[in-house]
This record gives structure tokens, C-alpha cells and sequence, in this order.
């Protein structure tokens, strides 16, 4: 790939993404003010990653809307493929999934496909999977998801109700599709070739489970995952089920800039669930991309660019819920009032306060994970 280019899969996301021309590439649709108003005559109120467009595109949400005024309740489905720890990007699909769960009374299927990984990254053994699955439940359990309403599915544990699901797609997915979709060569083992599959079964698994296929269900997911469901949602219907509805969101960035997206496997670049306050420190001040002028003076005069600046992005993507709150930042950070190492600083505390009871919960989810599991 060339340098500066973007890519976006859901192995790989590089480059400054303009969304709207993913939105094109991708057949999705943007979520406009019409489609927010319907969603809030639900929900009472929209969550803070709704009215700032962090989920900003969708599939069949209107029809998925449609049904639920019809009686016709939905389910959630998402997941992680666990690889590494938990960082903060993860948990923004995850806390707005719950948000969901709360708002429409539904339940939730979360996968961790600890095979998908492991067929795809060459030096990460099953066994080191095994441990990713078992910290990245704490984290999503450590979300407050209610374990009456959320059935984890491990897929090499769960592959008694997943496998079955899986090939009846798998035999209507040519390998020329694949191929086309993802871009795969000839150098690919068969398990990636066939992986789509897996992450596809769980959107049957409740309509199989209850001898009824017309279950609708809403996958909450970052934009880089689509191409599964591109691939997947023309065959659901040939099985006897209706396409799934998705919400996409955009990329929580990476501390080093606004291109790309976090990822726990350059630590510097990530913050961790697991992070200790003085890390998370250390990690904004000496790697979080500033907005600001090069001199204090400069900056004073002319203003910083909270568009670029990564302390206030992370404040809008989670950190900061008060609408008014984060546009004083923003403006006064604009007009040089509000100094680079100041925002950094709000930031700062703002994160550590989140992870002091998320860790305090995280410790406590090891004795909730068997009432996650889907027995």
C-alpha cells in the first residue's frame, strides 16, 4: 500500500477516512435528523454518540424501526475478536450497545470469535487467544450489560450452535465473492477463507433457538466490519431471514493523530482499559496529537484546531457528556483562551475518573462470567 493511502478493512484501517466517500464505497446510509427524531421518539433522548454523528451510517434501520412499532422486538448483536487488551476505542460501540440494550428492553448476542485471530494473525498462538477472551469478558462486563439480556458466544466454545448456522451460509458464499470482498490471494489458509461465515451465524442463532426466523436484529458496529455483512446479508434472506439492520460508527483515532484508528497493539498509541492513572498521564502528555500553536504566545493570539486536536476528540467521542460543556472547550480552545496542556489535562482526569470504577467493576466481572456465558 502506498504511503498516505487509506484502507479500510476489518483487518486494516490506515489513512485520513473521509466518511462521506466511505459511505458511497460502502452502500450505507447516512444518518440524517429524520431518522435521529424517530429513533427519539423511543428512547426519550438520543445518546451523546447519535447527536455528535460518532454513529453516522446505517443499513435498514428505518425497516428495523418499522418492525419494533409493529411488536416485532429486535435483538443486538456484536463483539470482539479478542487479540490483545482492551482499549478505550473498543468500549464506544460497546457503552453505546448498552444504551440500546437499556433503551429498547432487548437482548444481546455477543460474540468472541477467538478463532478469527488466530487464523489471521500468524505469530498469535490459540493459547494466548484463550487468555485475550477471558480479560476482554471483563471489560464488556464490567459495562453494566444485564446478564439476563446478554448471552456471550465463544465461537470455538459455542460451536455446537454456531457451526450449524455457519455452513448453511458458507455454502451459498462463493470463494470469487470473498475474494472480491476482501481481497484476498491465493496465499490465504482456508480458515479466513471461510471466517465470514462464523461472524455471520449469530444473527440466526435466536430465530433457530426459538423456531422463529423473523427475529429482526441490529448489529452496532465501527464501519471497518461492514464487509462481513456485505457479504453475509444477501444470503440471510435465501435461508429464511430477514437482513439484519446495522449502525455504523466512525474510528475513535489513534493519540498519535487524527488517521487510522487505536489499536491495543502499539500501547503507545492506545489507552488501555487496564491503565494505571499515572500511564494514562504520561501517555497524553507525551503522545496525544495537540491542536495547538507551536509557542504559547502564537497560541494565545491565533487559537488552537479542536478538529485536530486528539484531547478533544476523545472529549467529544466519550469523555465529555454536557453538550454546553464540550462548545465552551471548543470555543474557548479556539479563541487561545484554553491552552494545549490545560485541554490535556481535562482530558486527563476526565479519563482516569472513567477507569478508576471500570477497573474497580472489571475485578468484580470474574465471578459474573458464567452468568454472561449462553448455556
Amino acid at each position: 500500500m502506498k504511503k498516505n493511502e487509506v484502507n479500510v478493512t476489518p483487518w486494516e484501517v490506515s489513512g485520513e477516512i473521509d466518511y462521506d466517500k466511505l459511505i458511497k464505497k460502502f452502500g450505507v446510509s447516512k444518518i440524517d435528523d429524520k431518522l435521529l427524531n424517530r429513533i427519539k421518539k423511543h428512547t426519550k433522548d438520543l445518546h451523546l454518540m447519535l447527536r455528535r454523528n460518532i454513529f453516522f451510517a446505517h443499513r435498514d434501520l428505518n425497516w428495523l424501526l418499522d418492525e419494533y412499532e409493529k411488536g416485532n422486538k429486535f435483538f443486538l448483536y456484536t463483539g470482539r475478536s479478542p487479540s490483545g487488551p482492551i482499549h478505550l476505542g473498543h468500549l464506544g460501540t460497546w457503552i453505546f450497545t448498552k444504551w440500546l440494550q437499556d433503551k429498547f428492553d432487548v437482548e444481546l448476542y455477543f460474540q468472541f470469535p477467538d478463532d478469527e485471530k488466530f487464523l489471521f494473525k500468524k505469530n498469535l498462538s490459540y493459547e494466548e487467544v484463550q487468555k485475550y477472551t477471558y480479560e476482554n469478558m471483563l471489560d464488556v462486563i464490567a459495562l453494566g450489560f444485564d446478564p439476563k439480556k446478554t448471552h456471550f458466544l465463544i465461537n470455538t466454545k459455542h460451536a455446537n450452535i454456531l457451526y450449524p448456522e455457519a455452513i448453511k451460509v458458507a455454502k451459498k458464499i462463493t470463494y470469487s465473492v470473498v475474494k472480491a470482498a476482501f481481497g484476498f490471494n491465493d496465499s490465504k489458509n482456508i480458515g479466513e477463507i471461510f471466517y465470514t461465515s462464523m461472524q455471520a451465524a449469530p444473527v440466526m442463532v435466536p430465530g433457530t433457538l426459538k423456531n422463529n426466523k423473523k427475529i429482526p436484529c441490529l448489529i452496532p458496529l465501527a464501519v471497518d466490519q461492514d464487509p462481513h455483512f456485505r457479504v453475509a446479508r444477501d444470503v440471510y434472506p435465501k435461508l429464511g431471514y430477514p437482513k439484519p439492520a446495522i449502525i455504523h460508527s466512525v474510528f475513535m483515532p489513534p493519540l498519535t493523530g487524527i488517521s487510522g484508528k487505536m489499536s491495543s497493539s502499539n500501547e503507545s498509541k492506545a489507552i488501555l482499559t487496564t491503565d494505571s492513572p499515572k500511564e494514562v498521564e504520561m501517555k497524553i502528555k507525551k503522545y496525544a496529537f495537540s491542536g495547538g500553536k507551536d509557542t504559547l504566545e502564537e497560541h494565545r493570539k491565533k487559537g488552537g484546531n479542536p478538529d485536530i486536536d486528539i484531547s478533544f476528540q476523545y472529549l467529544k467521542f466519550l469523555f465529555e457528556p454536557d453538550d454546553k460543556k464540550l462548545q465552551k472547550i471548543y470555543d474557548d480552545y479556539k479563541s487561545g483562551k484554553l491552552l494545549s496542556s490545560e485541554l490535556k489535562q481535562i482530558l486527563i482526569e476526565k479519563i482516569n475518573s472513567f477507569l478508576k470504577e471500570h477497573q474497580k467493576k472489571r475485578e468484580l466481572a470474574k465471578k459474573q462470567i458464567d452468568n454472561f456465558l449462553f448455556k
